[in-house]
């Protein structure tokens, strides 16, 4: 498995080694489910944010009805010939 060296400042360190200890786990099962659960986080707003998008998409028209002020100016609009 690929591995990754990381830097910490001494306090950092210090404190990864506490709340393993609290927790009863080594500190590299500590680093590892830390940068795992924000993994799965970024995987997820991601996901979330594409959702949306499709959504959005799938209605723009009815936006577009429900808040006319927000839409941007049509193309071409405003512009003298």
């Amino acid at each position: 498995m690929p591995a990754l060296n990381v830097e910490f400042s001494d306090r950092e360190l210090e404190d990864l080694r506490q709340i393993a200890k609290e927790r009863g786990t080594s500190m590299k099962a500590l680093v590892r489910e830390a940068a795992a659960a924000d993994i799965a986080r970024h995987r997820a707003l991601q996901e979330g944010a594409e959702a949306f998008r499709r959504f959005f998409a799938t209605h723009a028209d009815e936006f577009a009805a429900a808040f006319p002020d927000d839409e941007p100016p049509a193309k071409g609009a405003g512009r003298a010939a």
